[in-house]
């Protein structure tokens, strides 16, 4: 009896020790067991609803300009062929044929303001806006800017849709984007790709100041003027080039950041034309060689090569072998970001330049001047329809005339008005003898003494003709000769 209390005793107590050791064993934690790992973000499978929401913003445009035909007969033109072959009325040969160029272009705002590229309406004699329901409207050019292929037009609706512009400067490499256009005159197409780089130059086309968002998307011919856009739906580029071998898309493009076009759309709807700061120095990037010669922490910035006498950088002390660091405290990457952020103020403003000097750091302060690239990018006369050529309706460029211009075409003597420097071969200018090195004195019997005499002249001359007073050199004699010319204005 004994024996059989002891091993019912020795059974329960076996059986507690028991129950407590899982208890502790269930009760402590599991430090050999690995976590679960977090779930993985779920991928974006349809960007549907931003395209609807962005798209209707998208415009197609048709730009009609026309071109110059070749000359069957072209000897013809002349009196003397023409009667020594005995057609005195020969007919003359066509002239010029129509030619229509497609693009695309974004509606900024509800009344009727649409930004695209210069190229596209370059030239254009009528200009037409196709909406994304189907209606067709006239537009008028409001202005031009070639140095960023830029232009702003203008149609007559209200209560239109509106892609709102985006921060392109918080858009980072790997963002997914979106490039809504018309190419290869399809109707419209949205492509998807990521940003592939900032900052781009590509000295292809007709800007001048680049500073381009590069991407995979695909872009084609007719997606220039078009959106690019992110996935909250905001404008960060318009698009603009492509770089390609074959004239197809290879997943490399480029769009003009949208802080870039939105500073001279606003400058355009504004005043129909941009005003641009000017420091006066001729630059160039720092390369490793340099930084190395000049004891530079880092390969950046811009080396100053020359600077302009009477101008803003040599009034504030900047040298030629300074190197430009930074502009208000934001570096400077290299000789286009430099030109860029100084063109991006206003004249007139006081910029604070860190510069490199004597292996330390200074800071200098400049006030800026005026950029001038005459007659570029102004407004067109009401119906006009089309963008202006170099120099306005003249189809020239222009300078001031100033002791150093007037030695470069060795015009002596001369000390009054403004010197061409380039010419429209297809321009009213060419057709009236107009060539580079003329000083234009006179325009309709007022004296021209800047580039806004004559473009008060222009303008104040409507469609009659221009009466210029045109002094040029003799090239046989190098004396200078005055003639009045005549211009009939398209």
């Amino acid at each position: 009896m004994l024996m059989l209390m002891r091993t019912k005793l020795s059974l329960f107590l076996g059986s507690l020790l028991l129950i407590v050791a899982c208890s502790e064993h269930n009760g402590a934690p599991r430090a050999a067991t690995p976590a679960e790992p977090p779930p993985a973000p779920t991928a974006q499978t349809s960007y549907a609803d931003v395209v609807a929401r962005v798209a209707p913003a998208v415009v197609t445009i048709l730009a009609e300009r026309r071109v110059r035909a070749a000359q069957q007969f072209p000897f013809f033109d002349d009196p003397f062929f023409r009667e020594f072959f005995g057609f005195r009325n020969f007919p003359q040969q066509p002239r010029a044929i129509p030619q229509e160029a497609l693009g695309s272009g974004v509606i900024v705002s509800p009344d009727g303001y649409i930004l695209t590229n210069h190229h596209v309406i370059d030239g254009a004699e009528e200009i037409k806006v196709e909406l994304s329901d189907r209606r067709v409207f006239r537009a008028k050019v409001v202005g031009s800017d070639p140095p960023t292929d830029l232009a702003v037009l203008k149609i007559d609706a209200n209560n239109l849709p509106v892609l709102p512009l985006g921060d392109s400067d918080r858009a980072r490499v790997g963002d997914v984007v979106l490039a809504i256009g018309n190419p290869l005159g399809l109707e419209q197409t949205v492509t998807m790709g990521i940003i592939s780089a900032k900052g781009r130059a590509t000295s292809v086309g007709s800007a001048s100041y680049e500073d381009f968002i590069q991407t995979d998307a695909a872009i084609n011919r007719g997606n220039s003027g078009g959106a690019l856009v992110n996935t909250n739906g905001e404008l960060i580029g318009i698009n603009s080039q492509i770089l390609s071998p074959t004239g197809g898309n290879i997943g490399i493009g480029f769009a003009i950041p949208s802080n870039m076009a939105k500073n001279v759309m606003e400058q355009l709807i504004r005043t129909g034309t941009v005003r641009r700061g000017k420091l006066g120095v001729g630059i160039q990037s720092v390369t490793a060689d340099i930084a190395e010669s000049l004891k530079l922490r880092e390969v950046r910035g811009a080396i100053v090569n020359s600077v302009e006498a009477g101008g803003p950088a040599e009034r504030a002390g900047i040298r030629v072998g300074d190197v430009i660091l930074a502009v208000n405290g934001t570096p400077v990457v290299d000789s286009n970001d430099l030109r860029n952020r100084i063109a991006a103020f206003q004249p007139g403003t006081e910029v604070t330049l860190t510069i490199w000097r004597d292996g330390r750091e200074q800071q200098v302060r400049a006030t800026l001047a005026e950029l001038q690239l005459p007659m570029q990018g102004r407004r067109r006369t009401p119906g006009s329809g089309g963008e202006t050529q170099p120099g306005g309706r003249l189809g020239i460029v222009v300078e001031p005339l100033t002791p150093q211009t007037a030695e470069r075409y060795g015009l002596r003597g001369q000390t009054q008005g403004v010197i061409v420097t380039d010419v429209d071969p297809d321009g009213p200018a060419a057709e009236a003898g107009i060539r580079p090195g003329d000083v234009i004195r006179e325009v309709n019997r007022q004296p021209v003494r800047n580039t806004a005499d004559l473009e008060s002249a222009v303008r104040a001359a409507g469609d009659r003709p221009l009466l210029l007073l045109v002094s040029r050199q003799n090239p046989n004699t190098g004396e200078a000769v005055t003639i009045f010319v005549t211009v009939r204005l398209r």
